[in-house]
């Protein structure tokens, strides 16, 4: 297995997009990951990340980002590991750990105290150190619950 980090390996940019994409978007916020992607190669900004997991044979199996806001209301906190997704077939084996632990490391290594996501999925990230601060809300109406983990 492999992270890619798109700034650091341009050449994955169109694959990256093609992927989160698929995997993310609808077709009205297609261009949300493009714009994001392709402009985050060249900012001299610390985020946005944005990553790919690729197997022995390239195969891209997952992906997540690193990003100052996650379309939810608590713009005071910052930065966010966002998109983190595996193919079902590869679940179960700890790749999304792989992500997480990239994201957090990258995100403590930029001197960011503390790290965020949100999501509805209850008892999973606190496998990995979060802990649940409370409620955010979505400009399209819906809320869900927001995750920290300081770094010590």
């Amino acid at each position: 297995m492999e992270i890619i980090v798109i700034k650091e390996q341009p050449e994955y940019k169109e694959k990256a997009i093609a992927y989160f994409q698929k995997r993310w978007s609808t077709e009205d916020s297609r261009m949300v990951y493009q714009d994001c992607i392709t402009h985050s190669i060249t900012t001299s900004s610390q985020i946005p990340l944005w990553y790919l997991l690729v197997n022995t044979e390239d195969e891209i199996i997952g992906c997540a980002g690193l990003i100052a806001n996650d379309f939810i209301s608590r713009q005071d906190l910052y930065p966010w590991l966002c998109a983190l997704y595996i193919e079902k077939e590869d679940r179960g084996k700890g790749y999304s750990k792989l992500l997480i632990e990239k994201v957090k490391k990258d995100a403590k290594n930029a001197g960011f105290p503390s790290l965020y996501l949100c999501t509805d999925l209850k008892g999973y990230y606190e496998k990995y150190g979060f802990s649940y601060i409370g409620e955010g809300y979505h400009p399209w109406g819906e809320s869900s619950g927001i995750y920290e983990i300081q770094f010590k």
